[in-house]
């Protein structure tokens, strides 16, 4: 006989689950319990704050195709969860969220810390559930990590009372129910990956990138998740086209490859921007048509036929009708396409004309181009430079994991990335604090790789607590704080939209002093103005991480740094505002 509580570290433990990443309270006092005795066979990471818990698992899901797990208590602590599940759900990211809550006969009574985050999460999960019949909790462990990963992966909740975590329950390991259910979701998720296309949709394809003469590949997060990166690279070159990246979608293609383009959408360079306006052909690869790419749907990509390739068939034609599509996995879909000998090979020869005026608007306008000068004080420390100079020194396989705000779009527009799962950050919610405990995850589930947080001074007032966490269990994280003294983002929009009303965005003189901060996490921080202190903090930090600790560099910027291009409704009325650039 076990406890519930027995039975749901057993459970996760046959799911491959090692770490969990979550704050107690008294409703789950009896999974703690558990977890104690069983410390040397499953993690649990001890975060500040129950979002961060989720945002852990977020970063840890991101950086490995896993899914992450968090764990919080009932009332406050499962709706501290609520942010980071919706942030994994706008971004497609597998979470398991396991919170307690007071036992059945209380529930729906206003009860001490009694709240309905089955209700409260609906709208952000793939699933969720209450778990009521200790009996039933195994099989509902294990439907949950299919639900999770399968078709469009995104978080689920699982809710358990605390009598039911008490409660006891035949359970027979190691093959008894927990490998029964384990097999039935083996199975069940092999057969969500199977084709949901036809040779007919291939043929369709095939056929419309064969008579396209301005071809451009639109690629997001999709690809990444579906491990697709190398099967994008081959498409691309087999057809010559250009690829165009969303902001889930860095790292899905080598920032340095010619066919590269760069980032796309209200922040994205001038080639890729007209590229979307000028194609003739664009082949959406794992992306959904966010309006921060598409700007005014009616007047997206006017010249253009559309080819959409997803997972999800419900994001066909939801924000922009397309010529054709392929609704099934990604991976899968592009290795069929590769295969099919009526795709024509288009990789031998000279340029074409549309490479030649693709490689014109890349040179006048370079992605990486400094776009203003930095004011007197600061000398020469601009986002572009502490950004290239930092990763020189990461190297091509560190995780650069970003809050958000203008360094987050700063990063995406410089920062080399050449692999997938190397760039995490809350894209379709644009969760600000989602840093710390997203690169906290990433750390935890690659002890190996060098991990990177670049942040804002705004964001890392939101989750600074955290350095506790990094420094509890030895996690050598780079912190770079791009310090404007300000709400960059926001006080952009309100000097182009607002008469320059900064209301409420300037951080001057509130504090605090984020290397004493540091300091006082037992943190080594560095505070810099210029390249040679940028230099010089750079090659102390290098060391301090070699040896297994936190490490934190405040680089002043000007609070007027802005990021270049800003365009809402880049595709639309505002395409002239590219050509002035």
């Amino acid at each position: 006989m076990y406890t519930g509580a027995r039975i749901l570290i057993e459970s996760l433990i046959e799911n491959g689950v090692d770490t969990i990443f979550g704050y107690p309270g008294g409703a789950v006092l009896n999974i703690y319990d558990e977890l104690e005795k069983n410390k040397d066979r499953i993690r649990h990471i001890l975060v500040s704050h129950e979002q961060h818990a989720s945002h852990a698992a977020d970063g840890y899901a991101r950086s490995t195709g896993r899914t992450g797990v968090c764990l919080a208590t009932s009332g406050p602590g499962a709706t501290n969860l609520v942010t980071g599940i919706a942030t994994a759900f706008a971004d497609s990211i597998p979470v398991i969220a396991i919170t307690g809550n007071v036992g059945i006969p209380l529930l729906g009574k206003d009860s001490f810390q009694e709240v309905d985050i089955a209700g409260i999460t609906m709208p952000v999960v793939k699933h969720n559930w209450i778990v009521k019949d200790v009996r039933s909790l195994s099989q509902i462990i294990h439907e949950a990590f299919i639900v999770a990963l399968s078709g469009r992966p995104g978080p689920v909740l699982i809710d358990i009372p605390k009598d039911v975590s008490s409660s006891l329950c035949d359970y027979n390991e190691p093959h008894g129910n927990g490998q029964a259910f384990k097999d039935r979701a083996e199975r069940l998720l092999k057969r969500t990956k199977q084709e949901t296309f036809s040779e007919e949709d291939i043929e369709k394809t095939a056929d419309m990138i064969n008579n396209s003469g301005r071809p451009l590949i639109y690629a997001g997060g999709g690809v990444i998740h579906s491990d697709a990166a190398a099967e994008l690279k081959k498409l691309a070159e087999h057809i010559n086209a250009p690829v165009a990246l969303s902001l889930m979608g860095m790292g899905a293609f080598p920032q340095e490859h010619p066919l590269c383009t760069g980032l796309t959408g209200m922040h994205g360079s001038n080639a890729s921007n007209k590229a979307m306006q000028k194609s003739d052909l664009i082949i959406v690869i794992g992306a959904r048509f966010s309006d921060r790419v598409t700007g005014s749907a009616g007047k997206f990509a006017h010249n253009a036929k559309i080819i959409h390739i997803d997972i999800d068939p419900a994001e066909i034609n939801k924000n922009i009708y397309v010529n054709a599509f392929i609704a099934g996995d990604i991976k899968k879909a592009l290795g069929r396409l590769l295969a099919d000998k009526r795709l024509k090979n288009k990789s031998s020869g000279p340029l074409n004309e549309w490479n030649e005026e693709i490689n014109r608007w890349k040179s006048a306008v370079p992605r990486d181009k400094p776009r203003r000068k930095t004011s007197a004080d600061n000398k020469n420390l601009s986002p572009r430079l502490i950004i290239e100079k930092t990763a020189k020194v990461l190297g091509d396989k560190a995780i650069v994991v970003t809050d958000v705000g203008q360094h987050q779009i700063w990063v995406a527009q410089y920062y080399p990335f050449k692999n997938p799962r190397s760039f995490l950050s809350s894209g379709g919610m644009g969760t600000m604090g989602f840093g710390m405990g997203a690169a906290i995850g990433a750390k935890i589930a690659n002890p190996q790789a060098t991990v990177a947080l670049f942040t804002g001074d705004g964001s890392f007032r939101m989750n600074c607590a955290e350095m506790s966490t990094l420094v509890k269990y030895s996690l050598p994280v780079l912190i770079i704080i791009l310090n404007n003294s300000a709400l960059g983002m926001l006080r952009q929009w309100q000097n182009s939209f607002y008469n320059s009303c900064y209301s409420q965005t300037d951080l001057e003189n509130l504090g605090p002093d984020f290397i004493q901060l540091a300091a006082a996490y037992n943190v080594s921080g560095f505070r810099v103005t210029d390249e040679p202190e940028l230099i010089s903090a750079l090659g102390k930090c290098a060391e301090i991480i070699k040896g297994g600790r936190p490490a934190l560099i405040e680089a002043v910027i000007d609070k007027d740094e802005k990021v270049i291009p800003f365009a809402p409704g880049i595709h639309g009325a505002h395409l002239s505002f590219l050509e002035k650039k």
